[in-house]
């Protein structure tokens, strides 16, 4: 038997049974090089099947070997079989990549210690829309059962199309004509969690369904495929959050404030694919494809928020007792001595004088993505080529994030509590508590501790942020390729790519007050059963239904006037030529087949900003001036990729390339705050000018690296295994950095009455393009069967990747160098497997250790915090029928976060003074596939 030229017949090879195989058995479609039109004439030989996690695994290895580039590739059956809660989870498996947790589910990725903002997802060739505020795709939105591969670049070449500085992940989905048959596949799940509903109202089960259908028409000339994919998955988290750890008058440190929830989650998704392929001889060949996915996730998180340290006081507290008014103050939270102290750090004791604010809040995010593209080549003869593709994808998003707060009356008023407190080892406090936070004659819908009062008098009972988001992309690509003869270039390419991209920001937020002031009691239509804080040790506080209440009326929204919330609107436009050449290596060198390509890229980039500025004149007065700015430049970016095969299946691969990714959209906004100082107005010196002011900077340039690798690969056992070793180094020459800068304010007011100022120039803290700096690294894999070592090990396996990442930046040459945010030092993971006679089990194994990882933080804004290094495990079993009756069938069964690895922030570098500490208990999973 003969193995058949090109990709076509490896995808042949890969006939797999179980969930998913519909889309697994297409690998042609998803990992098919640039050279498909070769592929299309290979010869037809007798089928080998293999399958499960084998057939994947084999896949893989096949399309890294065969690419050009420095690739990583996941094959539809390693995504598909494991039914993974997003694509994140499957590709955090590879060398180099990583992921970070977000409410205990993977949702970005890292690639080789630079952030989800520098990494670039494409579907199906096509640069994707994002939900998030800004670059970083969220893997959750994309149904991993509807794709057929995931391939990562990590090497560029001129002919990819939105390349990233850290990488480039292009997500495929089906080409029916490549899978050759007729097939309906469906599969349900069924999942729950064993931490339990936390919260009322709430369900700890959800459950998973797709259908999908491929078949071929015509004398296989009309191809199609349509998929859907229902989920509903729920995940709990119990959550504790420090304020931060101020000095004692003692000089030791202590916990500032607390705001534990415990929280109640559930995602829903609703994904629908179609792929319509025409290929009605060797010249022609169209593709219509689309792809459409409804998303909404609701978050409900009810808790108590302490402040203790940072409580202060109401009122003027030193005048009670001496005025007819005793209470007009509200002593502030105090410790008592005798507290116990170790390591410098306050771990026991207790507070006296504590007005607790219990917490009813939910976040809830609807979003939608279409995605349609079409893409034609057409052959005009054996020499010459063109291709046309079409992209359209849009994003709207509409996020709820509501807090109310009660307690047991306004500011000054209610009664106060006493609080014992222990530190755990995990850095979380522990209290005992002498009120009845559940008590609804209590506790009140009020403001507690006065927050919000410069806009509503006695303080807010509430906030509610309603943000939304529009993201679109329309790009056309033409591209011709001209085969070449008697050359060392096998052919080459040249086109061109214009996209143009919208995204939009509306920053609506809202203070929520009880009308007339006071406070309010919780109607009982909206009471739910209490909610149990044990973990915290406060056994129960009141809970009700918050979005109903706030609906209903019974709280008063007041748009938030202030500067800030009118300066968080922005749109941010992009138009980006692309032209590249790109030549193909076809060669032999002193005796060694050399491939590979070397190319340029010419990117022209016109980008613009419409906002506001806006100034804050008075508590809870602002004015606003629409604001624009942009910029244009071109980048010229060479690229080149050399693969040498030194010896049978032995490859070693140099490459060397120029990069770019496009700063983050809120940095690019024109929107900023800024104030004028009468009292400066006469100043010369622009260090003390009357201007001050931050924001965005329309006018930043990208990020740029020169970077550089080389990876040498050893394939063996008729490459169903391998063993490689890559190193590589970036060179960043530019890194965005906020510092103060020059700023023209020429036509911004100065207020009615104020004197003309001396200077219209002020310093405003904003993004800026500043010195780089490096990254480097290495990788070390492999892959085997691990029958090769002894027959007795037949049906066994196993692949393990370790990464050692460093870095160093110093955008701001007044600044100490630091590390990146998102890198982790050290990336391991490792995967046994066992697949014999139907029978298959899987055990994986992810290890980051600490990084600075990207938080929401106050106002659902953007922090940085340090990430404890955490360790995951996950398991699956499984049997799938091979003959008889239920030939076919396949049941499995999983369970993720085995070890209930909690996820915990950090701050200064020391572990004790615990940010963040969430537990999210282990998610079991049972299934069944069908394959008709």
């Amino acid at each position: 038997m003969t193995m058949a030229y090109g990709f076509t017949r490896r995808a042949r090879l890969m006939t797999g049974g179980a969930l998913g195989v519909v889309m697994t058995l297409a690998l042609a479609g998803g990992v098919q090089a640039q050279t498909a039109s070769q592929d299309e004439q290979a010869t037809q030989v007798d089928e080998i099947v293999v399958t499960g996690i084998r057939r994947s695994i084999e896949a893989s290895i096949s399309a890294k070997a065969n690419n050009t580039s420095i690739v990583e590739v996941i094959s539809a059956e390693d995504i598909g079989k494991l039914p993974d809660v997003s694509i994140a989870e499957s590709l955090a498996r590879l060398p180099g990549v990583t992921m970070q947790r977000l409410d205990g589910r993977s949702q970005l990725i890292s690639i080789r210690g630079l952030g989800p903002d520098f990494t670039t997802a494409l579907l199906n060739g096509r640069e994707m829309v994002t939900t998030g505020d800004n670059r970083g795709v969220e893997f959750d939105q994309f149904p991993s059962e509807m794709m057929s591969s995931v391939v990562v670049y990590k090497t560029p070449d001129a002919a990819l199309t939105g390349q990233g500085l850290a990488g480039t992940v292009d997500m495929k989905t089906i080409r029916p004509l490549d899978y050759g048959r007729r097939a309906i596949v469906a599969n349900a799940r069924y999942e729950w969690n064993d931490i339990g509903a936390l919260n009322s109202g709430t369900t700890d089960h959800g459950q998973r369904y797709t259908l999908s259908y491929v078949d071929q028409f015509a004398d296989d000339t009309i191809g199609i495929a349509l998929g859907y994919a229902h989920m509903t998955s729920p995940y709990q988290s119990e959550r504790f959050n420090a304020w931060g750890y101020p000095t004692y008058s003692d000089g030791n440190l202590l916990t500032g404030g607390v705001k534990p929830y415990v929280m109640s989650s559930e995602l829903e998704r609703d994904g629908y694919m179609g792929v319509l392929e025409w290929r009605p001889n060797d010249r022609f060949h169209t593709t219509l494809d689309a792809f459409y996915s409804e998303f909404k996730n609701t978050q409900v998180l009810r808790g108590i928020e302490f402040p203790l340290a940072w409580g202060g006081s109401s009122g003027d507290c030193a005048s009670v007792g001496n005025v007819a008014t005793p209470n007009v103050c509200r002593p502030g939270p105090s410790l008592r001595p005798g507290y116990t102290v170790e390591d410098g750090m306050i771990v026991a004791g207790t507070w006296d004088n504590i007005k607790g604010v219990v917490r009813n809040d939910l976040n809830k995010r609807d979003s939608n993505i279409t995605a349609i593209g079409w893409n034609t080549e057409f052959f005009a003869n054996d020499d010459w080529s063109f291709n046309l593709d079409l992209n359209y994808s849009k994003v709207e998003r509409n996020d709820i994030i509501l807090e109310t707060n009660a307690g047991t009356g306004r500011n000054i008023n209610g009664a106060l509590d006493t609080l014992g407190f222990e530190l755990t080892g995990d850095g979380v406090t522990r209290f005992t508590s002498q009120l009845n936070y559940a008590d609804p004659a209590l506790i009140r819908i009020t403001s507690p501790q006065g927050w919000g009062g410069d806009v509503i008098p006695g303080g807010q009972a509430g906030y509610m942020n309603t943000p939304s988001i529009e993201d679109e992309i329309k790009a056309v690509r033409f591209v011709t390729t001209r085969q070449l003869h008697q050359s060392p270039f096998s052919s080459i390419d040249f086109g061109v790519n214009y996209s143009e991209r919208s995204k939009s920001f509306v920053n609506d937020q809202y203070y929520l007050a009880v009308p007339g002031g006071g406070d309010l009691s919780i109607p009982t239509q909206f009471l739910l059963s209490p909610t149990d804080l044990g973990y915290l040790g406060i056994s129960q506080v009141i809970s009700y239904d918050a979005l109903a209440l706030v609906n209903s009326g019974a709280l008063n929204r007041i748009r938030n006037p202030n500067a800030d919330v009118a300066a968080g609107n922005w749109e941010v436009t992009e138009k980006v030529t692309t032209s590249f050449i790109r030549a193909n290596i076809d060669h032999n060198l002193w005796g060694m087949p050399l491939t590979g390509n070397v190319g340029v890229q010419a990117v022209h980039t016109d980008q613009s900003s419409s906002g506001f500025s806006a100034s804050q004149l008075a508590p809870g007065v602002s004015q606003t001036l629409a604001v624009q700015g942009g910029a244009e430049y071109l980048e010229i970016l060479p690229s080149a990729n050399f693969i040498v095969e030194a010896g049978d299946d032995l490859f070693v691969r140099f490459a060397a390339a120029r990069t770019l990714a496009r700063p983050r959209m809120d940095d690019m906004r024109a929107s900023r705050n800024y104030s004028y100082n009468p009292a400066l107005a006469q100043s010369g010196d622009i260090n003390r000018s009357p201007w001050s002011g931050g924001g965005g900077n329309p006018e930043l340039r990208p990020f740029i690296a020169d970077v550089a690798d080389i990876s040498i690969e050893k394939y063996f056992a008729n490459r169903r295994g391998y063993v490689s070793l890559a190193a590589y180094y970036k060179n960043l020459e530019s890194y965005v950095y906020n510092h103060n800068q020059i700023f023209d304010f020429t036509g911004y007011p100065i207020g009615v009455g104020n004197p003309e100022p001396a200077l219209r120039q002020g310093l405003i803290g904003a993004p800026d393009n500043g010195d780089g700096g490096w990254i480097k690294g290495a990788e070390f894999t492999v892959s085997a069967p691990f029958e090769i070592f002894h027959p007795m090990l037949e049906g066994f396996g196993g692949q393990f990747s370790a990464s050692w990442t460093d870095s160093e930046i110093q955008p701001d040459p007044t600044q100490a160098p630091t590390a990146l945010p998102g890198l982790s030092e050290t990336v391991v993971n490792t995967t046994v497997y066992y697949e014999k006679a139907g029978f298959q089990a899987r055990v994986s194994h992810r290890y980051r250790s600490d990084f600075l990882g990207e938080v929401a933080g106050f106002g659902n804004g953007r922090t940085l915090r340090s990430v404890a290094a955490e360790s995951i495990i996950d398991a699956q079993i499984g049997y799938e029928f091979q003959s008889g009756p239920a030939e076919g069938l396949s049941i499995l069964a999983q369970v993720n976060n085995l070890t209930d690895e909690p996820f915990k922030t950090f701050e200064n570098g020391d572990e004790r003074r615990t940010i963040d500490f969430q537990k999210y208990g282990r998610t079991f999973l049972v299934g069944v596939n069908y394959r008709f």
